[in-house]
């Protein structure tokens, strides 16, 4: 009960913290745009959420009876409803889906009700598609206009057991934590504090932002370039990882940092300090490692005593064919795209082929940093 009553004080202390920062920053040039949350509005980050994320994907498709397969299933369900929306519990197990979630537009229709019209989000294409899927199991279909129907302390267990597989805190993957973290994701990829207080149906008073307002249509346009940057992350761009800074040592000079990635992968990079300082960079940091194709290299043997920092295995999946140069394409063990460019003749010597089980190595000063 006190989740349900408190469910938004949290969230008013995350756009607090943004209207903070976010006043800091027009006042000093130089104060940079860190949002400082408090700690008593748990919740968790992007790489935190995906390690629940499959979780839950891992624990709906585990039983083999079909009537547990669908009971988890739509845990699983109402879980990425939550995850991706930033809604309110009540909102999501209120849904018809035969006439709230717009497949062929990658809408969900929240909080209408005859007095209401509510409002409409955008969701992650793939996500859109895992839905699409999941309704139409016949176990689910059962449910008719209802199959998200689920006794919400029932919910909440199955929540805090799964955080509990992850090692994530329970008060930082219930429902109301996952409304603060989304809201949290979208303010820092840019969205303003006006377009997520619409998408996520909350108004809170006194926030400098909200002298600011969009239309419907600026508010789907911007909505839907932020599902666009996160779908180009969470599918693996090419050449590009996404993650965490989980150790970083620094001199007078330089500074040697690490990120693990969304899927496992870690990452090493030396910057000047200058750039460090400039970008606010430190540990629990999210940002994105890219690395240019011509700085990669490639063997066909698991390498042993090389002095590149960083080696990645994967499996040849394109390769282009130039008179000079070729192309050649590695699909890691997440998905991730890595090109690297060699001459068509060191290609030829190391006798690559589509297919081939190969090893992509790169130094740490040919990774440049990107702030989110």
């Amino acid at each position: 009960m006190k989740d349900r009553q408190d469910q938004d004080a949290g969230l008013d202390r995350v756009l607090a913290a943004f209207d903070e920062a976010q006043r800091r920053r027009s006042e000093d040039a130089e104060a940079g745009m860190a949002i400082e949350v408090p700690k008593e509005a748990p919740h968790l980050d992007t790489l935190d959420l995906a390690r629940l994320t499959e979780a839950f994907r891992a624990w709906a498709a585990r039983p083999r009876r079909v009537d547990v397969r669908a009971s988890r299933r739509r845990i699983l369900l109402v879980y990425l409803l939550l995850r991706y929306t930033g809604a309110k519990l009540g909102e999501v197990l209120a849904l018809d889906m035969r006439t709230d979630f717009d497949e062929s537009h990658s809408l969900l229709r929240l909080g209408r009700s005859p007095e209401e019209a509510g409002r409409e989000v955008g969701l992650p294409s793939e996500i859109v598609r895992e839905i699409a899927e999941a309704l139409r199991d016949p176990e689910l279909l059962k449910r008719n206009d209802a199959p998200l129907r689920v006794d919400e302390a029932h919910i909440r267990r199955k929540f805090y057991e799964r955080a509990d597989e992850c090692g994530l805190p329970r008060e930082a993957a219930n429902p109301s934590a996952l409304r603060r973290s989304r809201a949290l994701e979208l303010l820092r990829d840019g969205v303003p504090l006006t377009v997520v207080q619409s998408l996520l149906g909350h108004s809170t008073a006194n926030l400098t932002a909200s002298l600011f307002s969009f239309s419907e249509q600026e508010t789907r346009e911007i909505t839907q370039r932020f599902l666009n940057r996160e779908q180009n992350r969470t599918s693996s761009a090419r050449n590009a990882f996404f993650g965490k800074i989980t150790t970083l040592v620094r001199d007078e000079i330089q500074a040697e940092l690490s990120i693990v990635t969304l899927g496992g992968h870690e990452i090493t990079s030396v910057i000047t300090v200058e750039s460090l300082v400039r970008m606010g960079l430190a540990p629990g940091k999210l940002v994105t490692a890219e690395v240019k194709a011509p700085w990669i290299t490639l063997a066909v043997d698991e390498p042993d005593g090389v002095s590149a920092r960083n080696v990645l295995q994967g499996k040849v999946d394109v390769i282009r064919r130039g008179d000079i140069n070729s192309e050649t394409t590695l699909r890691l063990s997440d998905g991730t795209r890595l090109c690297a460019i060699l001459t068509t003749r060191g290609l030829d010597r190391i006798g690559l082929k589509t297919g081939d089980t190969a090893w992509a190595l790169f130094d740490v000063d040919a990774v440049i940093m990107h702030v989110r």
